[in-house]
């Protein structure tokens, strides 16, 4: 038995992916669990517009945080504030006040009813109904289904990616490619381009699939969020490449993939509200590609939000794509030239041997 422990233990120090796994992610879902898990929302971003703004702003207490006074804006600026993403909670005032909530944003929108309710029944009738706007009935499927739609689309650019390129590195076809008259960039691109085709068609199914069964909206334009798709799966099938090639087989893949996959399902705003995080966790955020994608998807089918609204993400999603597919193309060319001057060279050892045996 004592030899049986002890060869688990050299074969464990052989592996030290695995080893890193075992070590490294338990401390990864501590610290998320511990400073990134809380549905609890203190700060919710207000607009107050119309000719009492000014006064009104000044009453406001927590969780309500003024962003902006616009005494010159009435509710129609309001309501594009809130489509925007530019405020979760937008009050006008002027005449009758109206207290405009964005439901989009589920936990700060539940948040900010439950205040409006408090303060109503404390001061009476002077508190105005909050109205829920993009997401009335503020159901969780609503913001969820836009959200799984980018899961889907990471977990097919990178667990399916590097899964196939590895499958050809351990079946020697990888090596048949490299000595072929292909460029390496040929090789690249015939590797990805199913896998993007594969992802589209995701795409397509689970958007009118949500829509069908759990009457999710679509307000926004189609090509926005085909846009922003895009420049995702830019970036997952760069990692999915990139994790193939420091990857010796397809076991090897899925641990990196699954230790890549579970900090953006976890700390990219999907599950947790992304503002309600500590401060340091929450800027290990701000670097994941499926932050981005979850504010295209959310605000292109539950708001409607126009393109100029979503250029900061879609500019992020462009870059991190620039970035990781730069990177997975260097290395991915960098294992083809071994492969390919590998076969020559046996091919003229054995030719060598072949014209000694005559």
């Amino acid at each position: 038995m004592w030899a049986m422990v002890q060869k688990e233990f050299r074969q464990l120090r052989r592996d030290r992916r695995t080893v890193a796994m075992m070590i490294v992610m338990p401390l990864v879902l501590l610290v998320v669990f511990g400073y990134a898990a809380s549905f609890d929302v203190t700060e919710i971003k207000t607009v107050v517009v119309g000719p009492d703004a000014p006064a009104v702003a000044e009453r406001l207490r927590e969780p309500f945080v003024v962003d902006r006074v616009e005494p010159q804006q009435d509710r129609e600026d309001a309501v594009a504030t809130l489509r925007d993403g530019r405020a979760q909670v937008a009050i006008v005032t002027g005449g009758q006040p109206q207290a405009l909530v964005d439901g989009a944003d589920l936990f700060a929108a539940r948040a900010a009813v439950t205040a409006f309710r408090q303060a109503a029944a404390q001061a009476g009738a002077s508190v105005p109904e909050p109205e829920v706007l993009f997401n009335p009935g503020l159901e969780t499927s609503v913001i969820m289904v836009p959200a799984i739609v980018g899961v889907i689309l990471a977990f097919v650019g990178v667990v399916a990616t590097s899964l196939g390129v590895v499958r050809e590195r351990q079946a020697g076809t990888l090596e048949q490619l490299a000595v072929m008259p292909f460029r390496p960039t040929d090789v690249f691109v015939g590797k990805v381009l199913p896998y993007f085709l594969i992802a589209a068609i995701d795409l397509t199914v689970i958007t009118v699939v949500g829509n069908t069964l759990f009457d999710v909206p679509f307000r926004g334009s189609v090509l926005t969020l085909a846009l922003g798709a895009a420049l995702f799966l830019f970036v997952t099938l760069g990692l999915g490449v990139l994790i193939s090639t420091v990857s010796q087989n397809q076991g090897q893949a899925i641990q990196l993939a699954f230790m890549t996959l579970l900090p953006q399902i976890l700390l990219s705003g999907m599950i947790f509200p992304l503002h309600s995080m500590a401060a340091g966790v929450r800027w290990i955020g701000y670097v994941l590609p499926l932050t981005y994608f979850i504010q295209v998807s959310r605000g292109v089918m539950v708001r409607g939000t126009p393109i100029e609204a979503l250029a900061l993400p879609l500019t992020m999603l462009a870059v991190l794509g620039l970035a990781v597919f730069g990177l997975s193309l260097v290395r991915f060319r960098r294992d083809l030239a071994p492969a390919g001057r590998a076969r020559p060279r046996a091919a003229e050892a054995s030719g060598t041997v072949a014209a000694g045996a005559r």
